[in-house]
């Protein structure tokens, strides 16, 4: 644990993770049916909605890296709980499709100033480079989010409709502002330990031109990886669902994604010390195409299902630790999230097209279409991790 960075504070952006993905993020994937049914909406409707949400992400990544970079986590945090409340509230009462994107617009900035990210940018400021533990730490309740509140979802949804579910979302977004209160306001001032090692420079720091190659390959990876997972929050349900199985039991496997993310990323937490981000990356990226070649069978076998929704989830969990420890070996971390911030905001445009994608793909493909997209993508980043590996390694001194 970094001397900077408190176990509390960890514990409570844990929790705050959990909720505010289960709360926002996967919100559609649970809904997005019922509202639709509701509503008499097309698909490509209902989830343009997300995919405003994820426009919005993008387009105000870099202010809020620079506002973090400048005032903490801590208040911007804050204000990011209260427009999750404010978004979920004004989606309750949405009967119009203007009233429903002005919900979803609120979302998207609250996803930005309280999801990983936001969080991520916050550790690094108190933490500097020791926050890399403390980062893949708080990913482990983040992961399950999807497993937690697509259930609960599903259960008050069946209970209220969906209106009521969502109104109960709100007062989960209420429960985290307690919980950012516990990250430290000011930046903490990192002294040297004595006998300590110095710790070498970012790799990108040894010239412009390969901050700009390793940066875009970074920026790649996440843009790319980040469209498998809003397509996947999204529809994962719903190709389960397409490809054989009943409605009850996709929620349930689907929720085994989750469940693959955190016990990938608690493996990480207690072997990743002694794996190079770089070489970590390339391992995860190599997890996905072999889980949607797995997932074209799950309409014949429930255990290729849940090999699917498990694998996926462990690959796409050892991603999001290193969206946020690459930077800390690629770059400086005093411009964490300045620089990250800039360089997240393709990922978040690449994320809003995704459930319009693939909702458009499942129409005309099928769910085996969707699969078989996901594969493609997954491929790429597995060559764009392979190259930021060969590129990003360090010559001997």
């Amino acid at each position: 644990m970094s001397r900077a960075i408190s176990r509390k504070t960890v514990l409570c952006l844990a929790l705050g993770q959990l909720v505010a993905w289960g709360i926002s993020y996967y919100l559609i994937g649970v809904f997005g049916d019922l509202i639709a049914a509701d509503l008499g909406w097309s698909a490509e409707i209902v989830h343009g909605g997300f995919a405003v949400a994820l426009l919005v992400m993008g387009v105000v990544s870099p202010f809020v890296g620079r506002l973090i970079d400048r005032q903490g986590g801590r208040s911007v945090m804050i204000a990011g709980g209260l427009l999750n409340t404010a978004g979920c509230l004004l989606l309750t009462v949405s009967y119009s499709i203007p009233t429903y994107y002005a919900a979803w617009i609120c979302i998207g900035l609250a996803m930005r100033l309280t999801l990983y990210d936001a969080a991520f940018a916050a550790l690094v400021r108190i933490g500097g480079p020791e926050a890399r533990r403390p980062i893949s730490q708080i990913t482990l309740l983040g992961g399950l989010a999807s497993t937690t509140f697509w259930p609960i979802g599903h259960f008050l949804a069946e209970q209220f409709g969906w209106r009521g579910a969502v109104l109960a979302y709100a007062g989960f977004a209420l429960l985290t502002i307690p919980l950012y209160l516990s990250i430290p306001k000011g930046q903490e001032k990192l002294t040297e330990r004595p006998g300590a090692v110095e710790k070498a420079p970012p790799i990108a720091a040894t010239g412009r031109r390969k901050q700009i190659i390793l940066g875009s390959l970074y920026a790649l990876i996440m843009s790319l990886a980040n469209f498998l997972n809003a397509g996947m929050s999204a529809h994962m349900i719903g190709v389960l669902a397409g490809l054989g199985l009943a409605a009850s039991a996709s929620v349930w496997i689907a929720t085994l994604r989750g469940i693959g993310q955190s016990l990938a990323r608690f493996c990480e937490v207690l072997f990743g010390g002694r794996i190079d981000p770089l070489t970590l990356n390339l391992a995860a990226t190599l997890i996905l195409p072999l889980a949607f070649v797995v997932g074209l069978f799950s309409g014949v076998s429930a255990i290729a299902a849940g090999v699917f929704a498990f694998a996926y989830g462990a690959g796409n969990g050892l991603l999001t630790i290193t969206r946020g420890t690459l930077p800390l070996v690629l770059f400086d971390h005093r411009s964490y999230g300045a620089l990250v911030g800039r360089l997240a905001a393709p990922s978040f445009f690449f994320s809003a097209a995704a459930p319009i994608a693939y909702a458009y793909v499942m129409e005309r493909f099928g769910e085996a279409g969707a699969l078989y997209l996901s594969g493609g993508v997954a491929t790429i980043i597995v060559f764009a991790a392979a190259l930021l590996l060969l590129l990003g390694k360090r010559k001997p001194e």
